[in-house]
Order: structure tokens, then sequence, then C-alpha cells
């Protein structure tokens, strides 16, 4: 079969689990990864209530689907960011509480340790999400940015995740950072200062998803022979730049997704820019076997039929690795000529 081709709920968190098990089935896809939000997956439930987690199993395998991941991106992201309100929009009122900057990082934090716990009861190896970061603000040095200042937001970011993904270690589970602009790893470096600030802890590695990493101007590819080892998941998910006419940039210019003045945008896979042979090559070679999982977004397609076609596009290139040199076939017959 190959690897299995999965679709991230996140996007899909407006319907009940039940409901997109279906379509999602219909679509063509092998399982979901749950995201910890809506009704897919929840964290207290999963360690609070007998059953839950094989009710989630169950409920999959009645449209014929399985889970290999959960997500908790949005929790995550609490952890190291400077809060502010557009936090309270994201998070849980559990998680928010009175809003109270630490608070708020101190609960996301314990929040994650019971994700860790929560993934292996339901007998998942990984949990994909973000980590924030209390300098992703300040990537442009002006006003001056001190070398202390970044060390001192490597630092943060190693004091609060370090307690959390010894616990991921204690449970047997990964955390996979997405790799993403507001996360204390967004690019090629900042991801190998990520791992020295963290002591290339053994819990901690990557989601990968190229779109991220494209319209930075950076290589997918590098990034997958670079930190092939720490590759726990993949995302699946394209992307377009629009900067040929001179006037669109890569910042965005504070204009909204669909937004014609922008100059990148995402898009359904294999409608954009990402050269997915490429990355399915590289895949191969760090003998990557997990889930290839489709994060759909593109505001411009109907997204019931831009999610079957991404499934029937990541089946379409993605390809197993071979044993053998195409060639070796001619020496064995002049072997025997």
């Amino acid at each position: 079969m190959g690897r299995p081709v999965t679709l991230f709920t996140g996007q899909w968190a407006d319907l009940p689990l039940e409901d997109l098990a279906k379509k999602a089935a219909g679509f063509g896809y092998d399982g979901l990864e749950l995201a910890c939000w809506g009704d897919h997956f929840e964290v207290d439930r999963a360690l609070s209530e007998d059953g839950y987690a094989a009710g989630r199993h169950e409920l999959l395998a009645k449209s014929g689907l399985k889970c290999w991941s959960i997500s908790n991106h949005l929790v995550g992201q609490a952890v190291c960011d400077r809060i502010d309100e557009r936090h309270q929009s994201i998070l849980p009122a559990s998680i928010w509480g009175d809003g109270e900057a630490e608070g708020v990082r101190q609960r996301a934090a314990a929040e994650m340790i019971q994700t860790a716990r929560a993934a292996a009861k339901l007998g998942v190896p990984v949990v994909n999400g973000f980590t924030g970061s209390s300098i992703w603000g300040d990537w442009y040095f002006f006003p001056p940015t001190s070398p202390a200042m970044v060390k001192a937001g490597f630092d943060d970011f190693a004091n609060r995740w370090g307690p959390i993904l010894d616990a991921f270690k204690s449970e047997g589970i990964k955390f996979a950072l997405e790799v993403h602009p507001g996360e204390i790893a967004y690019d090629y470096y900042s991801t190998e200062t990520a791992l020295a600030a963290i002591g290339n802890h053994e819990a901690f590695g990557f989601n990968f998803d190229p779109s991220h990493l494209l319209w930075q101007g950076i290589d997918p590819v590098k990034f997958i022979e670079r930190f092939g080892d720490r590759i726990f998941h993949v995302h699946m998910k394209d992307v377009t730049l629009n900067t040929g006419d001179g006037m669109k940039g890569i910042l965005g210019s504070h204009v909204p997704f669909g937004d014609p003045r922008r100059g990148w945008e995402f898009r359904s896979v294999g409608r954009g820019d990402v050269d997915f042979d490429a990355i399915i090559r590289a895949l191969n070679n760090i003998g990557y076997e997990g889930p290839l999982s489709v994060e759909w977004e593109d505001t411009a397609m109907d997204r019931e039929f831009g999610a079957k076609e991404s499934c029937e596009v990541v089946r379409a290139t993605q390809f197993p690795a071979s044993g053998v040199v195409f060639d070796d076939a001619f020496a064995k017959e002049n072997q025997h000529g």
C-alpha cells in the first residue's frame, strides 16, 4: 500500500468527527490526523473517560480509517508566545483562564504534557504541533536585537519545553514541531539552533511541511537531507509565489489570505510550486515510512473538491524506493552473454 495517506482535521473542526470520517473515506483517505480541537480528539476525555480512546478508533474503523498521529498546534503555540488577545480566539477557555500571560503559558505547558499521555492512551506515536516563540516578533533586527536577546529566547524555549519533552519521552511519544513562521524554529538555521538549545532531546523532532519553507526561499529537500533523522511526520501542503510583478513581497503586506495583493498563497496539493516528486524521492532516501498527511488550505477552492483531488495527487506522486540499480539487469545479461 505504501505510506498511508491521511487528512489533517484541523481545517475541518467545524464538522463532527463522525461526519468528517465518512467524507474522508469517500475522498479515498486511509486515515485521519486528529486535531485536539472541535470534537475530534479531546485530551481531557481521553484521560478521564474509560473507553474514549478506543472509541475514537472504533468510530474511524466504521469508515475504514485509522489514526497514526494527533495534533495540538493551538495549545502548543501558547507555551512560549508573548500572549495577547489573539490567543483567546484559538485557546480553550480552560487554558486562557483570566488571560494573564504567564498563567496562560503554564496551563498550556501542562496541557501539552497531558497531550502526550493522551496520545499514549490512543496508541499513536506522534503529537504534531507548535511551540510558540518569545522572540519571533524580533526577527527583523530593528530596533536592534542583541545576541543576548536571541539567546534568551532560545533559552526560554528550552526551559519551558524541556519538562514537556521529558514527559513525552517517558510516555514513548515523539513531539513533531511544524517548522513554521511564528515558532522557535521557522527556517533551516533556526531549526539547528532550536535543536542545540534543547540538547538534541530525543523526543523533539519535526512535522515536515514544505509549503512554509518554500515561500521563505528555502529548499524543502535540503531540510529533509539535513534533518531526516528528526522527521517524525509529514504534511503535504502546497504553496504558490506571486511576486513576479515586482509589487508583491513575501511578507504578506498585512493583507489576508485570498487578497490578490499577497505575494504568496497556499494551494491545494499539486496546484502550487512545491516539487512533490523531489519531496518523495528525498523521503525515500531517509527511509521515512510514516503518513503523508494532507493539510488542505486553498481559499479559492471548494474544500471537498480539494481534499479529494489532493488525496489522488498524493497517491499518484508517491512511489516506493528501489532496492536495485536500474542498470543491474544489463550487467547480469552480459554475464550470461
